[in-house]
This record gives structure tokens, sequence and C-alpha cells, in this order.
């Protein structure tokens, strides 16, 4: 695992972590659906976990590593960092709270502060022999990894000595033995990266923050309530104690904090560490100050601690605890014991890292800034809410791959506006539609009754219809025919009739002599029809005349009974060719609603009326 990762599935998307990132080591990528931690960049500050509601962003746990550690039989220290009355303000009694760390399996407990002790002292002796050049303190971890990878100019600059938990890890080597396991605890989450980094006899092989130390207190039940009181191991800190407070460490070396006098400003929190970086980079001829920065305001408020007490409740615990440290120390054996370690070697050296980010072509960041809509100089100032100094380093941070446009606040605004003036202008079109279709179709079911009542009149009208009437598809099957043309046929038709109306799907050959559906395949063949042709069916005569429905594929006949007489000729005429006349215009304009059906209705009946005319004109 990297130092600092995003767990996906609590991700809830705030780019919360994008925002106070200080180096925009999270990338937000157009093809990546969450933000990517780029672990080169990263400096460890912590800002991305405690800005983080969802939790979603976690740092490298060493609670394995540790009980691994513990369980291997090596002889274990703890390294204590004197924050621990800022964190553990539920312990009644430090020595109490020594005992529970023992309790784990360590075999010494030792405090940090004495690695200040020593620190300080190299700081008053850096400082007191000034020859022109000034420094910015190296005690916290995420400042030196700022400045080797974003002000690598800067690098020469840091003070060329080892941070307390490094100066410490020296000490516990020298008076416990080399092989001798080591084991930080303390606030901060990039000592865990300086860890891996440190070689020789300032090794520390694995790095607790206070929250995990009470995960382990909590896994194996360990309280202060069933534990004696027990010290820390020699040697004890002195004014290491009060490291917690960003000016604690000049004041342990005894370096004036005087407004008038001092040589050295001290900055802490985010903003003030990153302006004043820029200020030692840009102004430094001007300012003529050592530099001691923090990233967080105080290392009482690290990203390792847990969320509790406020920052003032915070320091004032930190105060008693020093206070309490420093009253009851032995102030010869400090003497000493200083004495005994002022040979140890707490230079170091720093080494650039440039993770700089080449800037973009300028006429790219101009069409990402008119994309955001920042066309004027003065919208470059930029609103600051999507983490970054002003539109123009968010519009270069897009083009660099490592921000989406939607990030920015003004951007995604003016876009949802806009998307909720097309959608009103699509729901007010859609009602439109929706009221057109609504009309459309009460014109539909309209006009389908209509049709539905066209097609029952011409059902009745064929049945009642005097002649006979029959329509055959292609294989002589029956389609459809009028109750005529059933009483024709005679008796057993009719039964059929009963149960299979109008004899749809009955096979006419069984029904009519061959001289009878002759006619009908030969006018399926030739697409010729067949006019008033005299067959003998039985002891009757019946005059058929065969028509073309749909060519090759339908036909129809009127069959008369020769012996029935004709009554009323004329008015069977007459109506039928009103009833057609008044019906022509509808029955257009519902021909598709009516389909095969109406169509075969319209030929029928113009075929029956065809065949009367002709009739009638006989001699």
């Amino acid at each position: 695992m990297n130092l600092v990762e995003i767990n996906n599935s609590q991700c809830k998307l705030s780019y919360s972590c994008v925002r106070v990132c200080p180096v925009k080591a999270i990338e937000v990528r157009a093809e990546l659906e969450f933000p990517h931690i780029i672990p080169e960049r990263c400096i460890g500050c912590g800002s991305c976990i405690v800005a983080c509601g969802q939790n979603a962003i976690q740092y490298q746990s060493s609670g394995s590593e540790v009980k691994a550690l513990l369980a291997s039989g090596s002889t274990i220290a703890a390294m204590l960092s004197p924050e621990i009355a800022a964190e553990f303000g539920d312990v009644s009694d430090y020595r109490k709270f020594v005992n529970m760390i023992k309790k784990l399996g360590f075999a010494y407990v030792a405090e940090v502060s004495f690695g200040v002790d020593l620190v300080a002292g190299k700081y008053a002796e850096l400082f007191s022999r000034f020859k022109g050049k000034y420094y910015i303190t190296a005690n916290c971890p995420a400042i030196v990894s700022f400045v080797e990878k974003f002000h690598p100019e800067l690098t020469d600059n840091l003070a060329p000595i080892v941070t307390p938990m490094e100066a410490m890890a020296k000490v516990v080597h020298q008076r416990y033995g080399a092989d001798v396991k080591i084991v930080h605890i303390g606030p901060c989450i990039d000592s865990k990266a300086e860890a891996r980094r440190i070689t020789g006899d300032g090794k520390v092989d694995a790095v607790l923050t206070f929250q995990e130390l009470r995960d382990l207190f909590n896994e194996f039940h360990i309280s202060e309530n069933t534990l004696e009181y027990s010290e820390f191991d020699q040697p004890h800190g002195f004014k290491g104690a009060l490291y917690p407070f960003s000016d604690g460490v000049l004041q342990a070396a005894d370096i004036s904090r005087d407004l008038l006098s001092s040589m050295v400003f001290t900055a802490e929190g985010r903003d003030n560490a990153i302006e004043s970086l820029k200020s030692f980079e840009t102004q430094l001829d001007l300012i003529q100050h050592h530099f001691n920065l923090f990233y967080c305001e105080g290392c009482l408020n690290g990203p390792g601690m847990t969320r509790g007490p406020g920052k003032f409740l915070k320091r004032a615990r930190v105060v008693d605890y020093a206070n309490k440290r420093m009253s009851e120390i032995d102030r010869v054996q400090w003497e000493a014991d200083r004495l005994e370690f002022a040979k140890l070697d707490l230079s170091k050296q720093f080494k650039a890292d440039d993770q700089r980010i080449q800037a973009p072509a300028e006429d790219k960041i101009l069409e990402i800034l008119k994309i955001l809509g920042k066309t004027e100089h003065e919208e470059e100032l930029g609103c600051g809410s999507c983490g970054y100094e002003n539109c123009r380093e968010f519009a270069i941070a897009v083009a660099q791959g490592l921000a989406r446009t939607e990030m920015c606040h003004t951007y995604s605004l003016r876009n949802r506006l806009e998307y909720i003036k097309t959608l009103k202008q699509t729901n007010e079109k859609l009602a439109k539609t929706q009221d057109a279709l609504k009309d459309s179709e009460r014109k539909s079911r309209k006009e389908q009754q209509i049709a539905q009542e066209a097609m029952e009149t011409n059902k009745i009208m064929l049945q009642k219809w005097p002649s006979g009437l029959i329509v055959v598809d292609d294989k002589l099957k029956i389609q459809q025919s009028n109750d005529t043309f059933v009483a024709m046929l005679g008796k057993e038709a009719e039964e059929i009739n009963e149960i299979i109306p109008g004899l749809k799907g009955a096979d006419l050959k069984t029904l009519v002599p061959y001289p009878f559906y002759n006619l009908f395949s030969y006018v399926l063949e030739k697409d010729e029809d067949v006019v008033n042709r005299d067959v003998h069916f039985g002891d009757r005569m019946l005059n058929v005349s065969v028509f073309t429905v749909r060519k090759n594929k339908l036909v129809g006949a009127v069959v008369r009974d020769m012996f029935m007489p004709e009554v009323a000729q004329e008015e069977v005429i007459r109506r039928v060719g009103e009833a057609i006349d008044e019906n022509l215009e509808l029955v257009q304009k519902i021909a598709f609603l009516l389909g095969e059906g109406a169509s075969r209705t319209e030929h029928i009946l113009n075929s029956i009326i065809d065949f009367s005319r002709s009739e009638k004109k006989k001699p």
C-alpha cells in the first residue's frame, strides 16, 4: 500500500481531498471514475484524510507490522512523542500510560523529547554562527518533502539536521544496543515515509500513529485500571516536551522568540507554510530571517491523531504535561545524558526530487479558461472553491490531466442552469406533444368507432343481400360468405355455419361440384373475371359471376338462384348505389384501419352493382 490511498467504495466524489491537497497530488482524470493519489507527488501531510467526510482516504497501516515485530522475539523499544498528553487525556497519569505500552510487549519506552533537546542544541549552534545563509528548519517531514519535491531550489536551505525521531533512534541504539528494534509512536503520517529512508544507527523499524496505538490497546484489551506506574526509560527529556508547539523547538534551544530581536520566523498551518516557502524563495533578500515551519498547526494537531477535543484543550494538556515533566526531571542526570550523546552525528543531507509538472502551452490554458467562461482577466482571480489558487492554476491542472472542468463550481452551476433551462424547454415541448397525441388519440378512437360501425353496416348488408356472396383464397378456402350463399348450399352447410360462421376456412371443393369451383380456379389462375355463367347445382340452376379481389390471391363471387323471382330489383340497385356514394369518402379516410376487410368489402359491393346493372340490361 502507498502511504495514502483512496477507498473507492466509500468515496462520494465530493473532491474535498483535491481542494485541500497543497501539492495537487490527487488527480481527477476524465477516464477515471474516482480521484487517484499520485504517490511520488504526495508529501504525506494528511490534509486529505482530515478533509474527507466519508473516511474514504486511508494511510498506510503499521499495526500488523508492529505486532509481527513484537512476536518476533527481538528486543523492541518504543519511542513516544510528547503529544501523548494531547491525544491520551483519558489516561490519568503518564506513568500508567508507559506501562500500557510495555504491556503490548515493548522492552523499553523512551521519550522523543530528549531527541528534541539534542536537535534543539544543534539549531542553537547553527543559528548562532550565522554566515549569511538562511535556513528552513527540517523537523517537519511534510515540509521537508514539500521543499524537495516542489521547491527543489531550496533543498540546500533545509537545515542539515536530523529530525527528533532520527536523533532519538540514535540515542536508543547507543544506549540499549544496535540490535534493538525501534517503533516510533507519534501524530505524523509522513514519519512512516521518513522512516523508510533512514539507514544506519538512526534506523526506525516501524512508525505507529496515536490512532493506531489506540487500536492496539483496544485489540489487546489494555487499560490503565489494572496497571501500576512505570517510568520512562532513560534518558529523559527536558524542554523538548514543548515540541508539540511550533516554536517549542526554539524554546528548547533557548533561541530568542522576541519579535524585535529574533532571527527566526515561525509559521504553522497549510496556508501559512505554503506562503512562507514562496516568500523564502522570492523575497529572502528582503526578509532576512530563518524560517521555522510546521505544516500542521503544531504537532498536537497531526493527522495521525484521533478526532478528539479542540486544539486549545490539547494545548492546555500539553502545557500541563510539560510543566510536570520539567519539574520532576533530574537536571544533573539530564546534563550528564546530554553530554554523553553530544558526539552523535546529527547531520543530515537532503536531495531534490523535483515533481513539478511542465506547464502546458498558453493556447491550451486559454482554451480551457474559455470553456470555463473565464474570458476576462479579473475572472481569472477565481473563488478558490476548486482548491486551486485561481482559475488559471485550475485551467493548468485541467490541461495537465490532474483535474476535471466540473470541479469548477461556477462552471458546474452554469451548466446545471443551462441543463435546467433545456430540460424545461424539453418538458414544454413534451407537454405540447402529449396534448397533440391525446387529441390524435381522440380522433383515432372516433375514426375507429366510425370504421367499426361501417364494418358492422357492411357486414349486415352482406348478410341480408338477396344474392349469394362468397370470397375464397388461392387454395379455394372460403374466407367469407353470407347467409344467402349458405342457404343455397343446403341443410348440411347451414349446420356447419352454426359452428363456423360464414363457413370460414371450409374447402369449397367439398361443398360444390367441379363446374362451380372450377370457375374460381380459372379466375385465380388467369386473372380474368367470369360473368353470368350458369351452373347446375342439384335441382337448381345458379348464375355465377366470379371476379378478382386480389390478383392470384383472392377472388369473390355473386351467386343467384335463377328460380327465385326478382323482387324490386331497381330499388335494390338504387339503395346500394346511394350507400356506396355516401360512404366512399369515409371509407377512404379509414382505409388504413379497415385494411384488407374494407378493401374486399368495397370490391365485393362494386362487383355486385356491376353484376346487377348488367342483368338489368339483358332483354
